[in-house]
């Protein structure tokens, strides 16, 4: 039913035509899930899921996103797998593995396709990456930071790395870049922290200003690090206004079990569910969901895994929902503010694990 999602745009539907369609797709990979991965049939068994009982989408079952680390998961032959995922992970620490088909590449592909393009348009557009060419090369970084890098590519009509290996900022090739798409729409891809380390940080050291006002700072994650060091994501945006000009944010939340269902900040700050996924707030008591205004551990669902059990995860992460179907930009759908990762819960996140190392 998936091709039923592409006939829309991704944040056209209201909450109630939403819930039909979303619920639909998520019962169809449930079934199909537990027909093709024995731990996950199991699991099932275990929390006694029955198809008749779910009402809402709220009523499909949550798998603990931290099974990925436990267990190889997955709902196709291996022979069939074209990649395979990891997550972040400090050293020593077990990451997630999720194995990806062709169909859920594809997949991936187009909805990151569909929501980016609904931020900064169809057309392809240049794209500098705060990060060195080696994370592709490197099989051991190559993770969530990899794999969102050569995401992007897709929406990219040119690539640019402008670190150096040794995480310095290469200046040449960054005015090479500012001089060849003067006045044009461009991208600015990096992990927040390393956004912030490696490129304000050096820029700032150079005391002149650098013209990206036509850019898109596109950033996720990393924030942890950043507020031990005083500054809010508000903070974060007047230096970069005030250094380079830019007016366009586009921070995200996503996963690599949930690659492709990004929830993208619009320009009121929201971070924003499309209708190829959704976030419910649960009580860490009693996992039961909480109304919107409430802070409590995530649950996140998508469509698009296919050739692995991901479509509903518990995440480690707290978070709210702030509003539906009434944001001020205009995009329909749920947005939501993500509180931080669970205390006690492992540091994960990509950005995070690279942070980790300037303590």
């Amino acid at each position: 039913m998936i091709d039923d999602f592409y006939q829309l745009n991704p944040y056209e539907l209201n909450k109630n035509d939403k819930e039909i369609l979303l619920r639909k797709e998520l019962m169809l990979l449930t079934e199909f899930h537990r027909k093709h991965c024995a731990e996950y049939s199991s699991f099932l068994n275990a929390v006694g899921y029955k198809e008749e009982n779910v009402k809402s989408v709220s009523d499909i079952p949550f798998f603990p996103v931290r099974l990925f680390k436990e267990y190889d998961l997955l709902s196709v032959n291996r022979e069939d797998v074209f990649k395979t995922m990891t997550s972040s992970g400090t050293t020593g620490q077990a990451v997630s593995k999720i194995f990806v088909d062709k169909e859920t590449a594809i997949s991936q592909q187009k909805v990151m396709i569909k929501i980016l393009s609904d931020y900064w348009g169809k057309k392809r557009l240049p794209m500098l990456v705060i990060d060195t060419h080696s994370v592709l090369k490197d099989r051991k970084m190559f993770s969530a930071r990899g794999a969102a890098i050569i995401g992007l590519n897709i929406v990219s009509k040119e690539t640019v790395y402008v670190l150096n290996d040794d995480m310095s900022l290469n200046f040449e090739k960054l005015q090479n870049f500012l001089d060849k798409y003067k006045g044009q729409r461009f991208i600015i891809f990096g992990f927040t922290f390393m956004v912030w380390q490696h490129f304000y940080k050096e820029l700032l050291k150079l005391g002149k200003f650098f013209d990206m006002s036509e850019a898109f700072l596109m950033t996720g994650g990393g924030w942890k690090k950043l507020q031990e060091e005083a500054l809010s994501r508000n903070d974060f945006k007047d230096r970069f206004k005030k250094l380079c000009g830019i007016k366009h944010f586009l921070d995200h939340y996503g996963m690599v079990e949930q690659t492709g269902c990004i929830y993208a900040e619009c320009e009121y700050g929201h971070l924003h569910a499309s209708i190829y996924s959704d976030v419910i707030i649960r009580d860490p008591k009693d996992f039961k969901p909480l109304d919107i205004g409430k802070k409590g551990i995530m649950q996140v669902v998508s469509v698009l895994p296919h050739s692995y059990p991901g479509h509903s995860l518990l995440t480690e992460d707290e978070g709210i929902v702030i509003g539906e179907d009434n944001c001020p930009c205009g995009r329909k759908g749920k947005y939501i503010e993500i509180i931080g990762r669970l205390k006690n819960a492992e540091l994960r996140g990509c950005s995070d694990t690279y942070a980790d190392k300037f303590k």
